[in-house]
């Protein structure tokens, strides 16, 4: 096995902050937004990225200039930390994995997940482990607080969504048509997690999409649907790119796209009505572009509780077993007249606050300094107390 690379072991790494991501390439997409708002903590609190797959390691020196390090095993891991004064960890999932840096006693641990949706997922108990869970605005406290029990609620800390202060080149070309954007999740692991509508509607989706007059259609699924193992919305996939390059050589000048690669917030700007699952790219969307309207997807074709645990669903059309069969009309009504505006604009102050372009990664910045300046605190005191002196 590959031991420990970016660094001499037994020589000091010096940072603050430690940016731990402990799995595979295939879930990089989990860190690689939150990379740029890393950049910009780096010129107050020197960042250092701890991996332990050799070929993660690899693609995310590739990504960014912040220095990175391999340490494949646990006691790698302890030794690193027990050579250095790491002030706070950052967790970007809910790995199992984070527990080994978990272990390390003298830092504060923050968990900022990838993303704001209402999944399953969001509200781990996981969450229970860490010193502070970053969240996006109340519409995440709330479901902390309705999901788990003997939670600490003081844990939270509201920062808005950093990620959504940047602002990515546009990468579709410029159009006069109406441009629908169909952007599904993927399967997850577990059925409880599972909000995916490829396998079920996906190709129904863009059939309605495409038969519409004066449009182009964008299909830009999350980045694990084609690495997919689960043969029905591989199927689905596939069928999808085949409907879109069938209809592209029908009429070259549409324009239609399958992107399965690059940033989705570089997709957003030039669409004029978005279709997705649950999963954090409707509140993305809600926020950056609140006079679009939205489509939301049910596959489990169960609307009373959609409604109850997903409150985006509450200003959006939603897609189902009743209502795929008219979705095309639906669709052009929607875009000719859009009756939900209203409602999103009062849902995105739910989800996000009133935080303003910039304000989300000056708060996040902010809550690392009071995260940094309370670890020191806490230490201060414990030698203090260890050294049976009055901690000041």
């Amino acid at each position: 096995m590959l031991g420990p690379a970016g660094y001499t072991p037994g020589e000091p790494v010096h940072a603050e902050v430690v940016v731990y991501f402990a799995d595979e390439p295939a879930r990089l997409y989990q860190l690689r937004q939150w990379l740029p708002v890393f950049e910009r903590l780096d010129g107050r609190h020197r960042v250092l990225v701890l991996t332990s797959d050799a070929s993660t390691y690899a693609e995310v020196r590739a990504m960014t200039e912040l220095r990175c390090v391999l340490v494949p095993a646990e006691g790698d891991v302890v030794d690193l930390y027990g050579g250095g004064d790491y002030k706070v960890a950052v967790y970007v999932n809910n790995s199992t994995l984070n527990f080994r840096s978990l272990s390390a006693r003298r830092m504060l641990h923050v968990h900022l997940n990838h993303g704001e949706s209402d999944k399953f997922c969001m509200a781990s108990n996981q969450a229970k482990a860490y010193d502070r869970v970053f969240v996006a605005g109340q519409a995440a406290v709330h479901r902390y607080k309705a999901s788990l029990i003997g939670f600490d609620e003081t844990k939270l800390v509201l920062v808005g969504r950093p990620q959504l202060d940047l602002r990515p080149p546009a990468v579709l070309p410029p159009t006069d048509r109406r441009t629908v954007l169909y952007a599904p999740t993927w399967e997850d692991e577990t059925a409880s997690n599972n909000y995916t509508s490829v396998d079920k509607y996906g190709p129904a989706i863009v059939r309605a999409a495409l038969d519409l007059p004066d449009v182009r259609v964008v299909y830009k699924p999350h980045p694990r649907i084609p690495l997919s193992q689960d043969a029905p919305v591989r199927a689905a996939h596939r069928q999808i790119l085949q409907l879109l390059t069938e209809a592209g050589h029908s009429d070259s000048a549409a324009g239609h796209q399958a992107l399965t690669e690059g940033d989705i917030l570089a997709v957003f700007p030039s669409c004029d009505l978005l279709i997705t699952d649950v999963s954090s790219v409707g509140p993305d969307f809600l926020y950056l572009h609140t006079d679009k309207p939205l489509f939301i997807t049910d596959p489990r074709n169960a609307p009373e509780h959609l409604h109850a645990e997903v409150p985006l669903s509450r200003c959006a059309d939603i897609i189902d077993a009743a209502t795929i069969t008219v979705l095309g009309s639906s669709l052009d009504a929607r875009l000719t007249h859009d009756e939900h505006r209203g409602d999103r604009e009062k849902m995105r102050h739910y989800y996000f606050g009133d935080l303003a372009a910039g304000e989300s990664t000056e708060r996040f910045l902010s809550a690392i300094d009071d995260a940094v300046g309370a670890r020191d605190h806490l230490v201060h005191w414990l030698e203090a107390v260890t050294d049976n002196r009055t901690p000041s």
